[in-house]
């Protein structure tokens, strides 16, 4: 079996399993996360069908993301998470599954849902089985030890990475995911931080408008106030298809549950990232 071995780890990340679970851990009990350490519901009748979490080191963002998987694990046990995430080293296809193998962190080997990921890959013609895409980028990888910390290594994921992120490729992924996903039991995890390097004033306005965009579960809206805005949200089209996605499997409400930048983090605004986690359920 083909492992895809972590970039990230001591870097975005702590390097070691004893001190990645406690920082994982301290990520849960910090201020702007939940307050307390998650606790799965394994008898839940699951509602969540996406969340939006960031990717930044966990320093920076590992707080408010933490609060998507603290509402995760109360929902219950997925039986498989697609993650979707930004392409930031221009590797690749324009859209990169890969559709065998696992992915490893210093908490363990995930294994990828091989039947899923094929499934998926066959819905369109625009997602490439493509590894390289994967092999250097930390949007996808900085969500496994969360995952993994709450579930363990059992629960499969599908990794997707986009380089294109315009409407019509994003919903196109999103129907592709919709088809697929429907029936099963699966959550859409979204990865993308918002504005970068603005102060904290400039970028808590432009966030809002992309926040209130995902909120009504417009995707259309929101790609349009990214451009109009000028918003730099890195991972735009994976909310878009995100968004797309669950609002073809029944989808009805979503919620903020977080909104920090690393100005909150630093104390410095001068020039800042916004992070988001957000959850979208039936």
């Amino acid at each position: 079996m083909k492992v895809r071995r972590p970039c990230q780890a001591g870097a975005f990340y702590s390097g070691t399993k004893s001190s990645l679970t406690k920082q994982v851990e301290n990520c849960f009990l910090h201020k702007f996360g939940p307050g307390k350490l998650p606790q799965v519901n394994r008898s839940a009748n699951r509602s969540i069908l996406a969340l939006v979490c960031p990717h930044a080191g966990y320093m920076y963002s590992g707080a408010v993301a933490a609060n998507s998987y603290f509402a995760l694990a109360a929902d219950g046990v997925p039986h498989t998470c697609v993650i979707l995430g930004p392409n930031h080293t221009g590797m690749g296809s324009g859209v990169s599954i890969m559709i065998e193998g696992a992915w490893e962190t210093p908490l363990g080997v995930s294994s990828i849902d091989i039947e899923t990921a094929r499934k998926i890959q066959k819905e369109t013609e625009i997602i490439d089985i493509d590894e390289s895409a994967h092999r250097l980028e930390h949007s996808i990888e900085v969500q496994l030890p969360f995952l993994q910390y709450v579930y363990g290594v059992d629960v499969k994921f599908v990794p997707i990475c986009m380089m294109m992120q315009d409407l019509t490729t994003s919903r196109e992924v999103g129907e592709a995911l919709s088809s697929t996903l429907a029936g099963l039991n699966a959550v859409v995890i979204a990865s993308s931080d918002m504005t970068h390097y603005e102060s904290q004033a400039a970028a808590s306005k432009k966030d809002r408008l992309a926040i209130e965009s995902i909120l009504t579960l417009d995707e259309e809206s929101l790609q349009r106030v990214v451009e109009s805005a000028s918003i730099s949200m890195c991972g735009y089209g994976p909310v878009t298809a995100a968004i797309t996605a669950v609002k073809l499997l029944g989808a009805r409400n979503a919620s903020l549950l977080s909104y920090r930048t690393s100005g909150d983090v630093t104390g410095d605004t001068s020039a800042v990232v916004g992070y988001a986690s957000i959850l979208i359920n039936k």
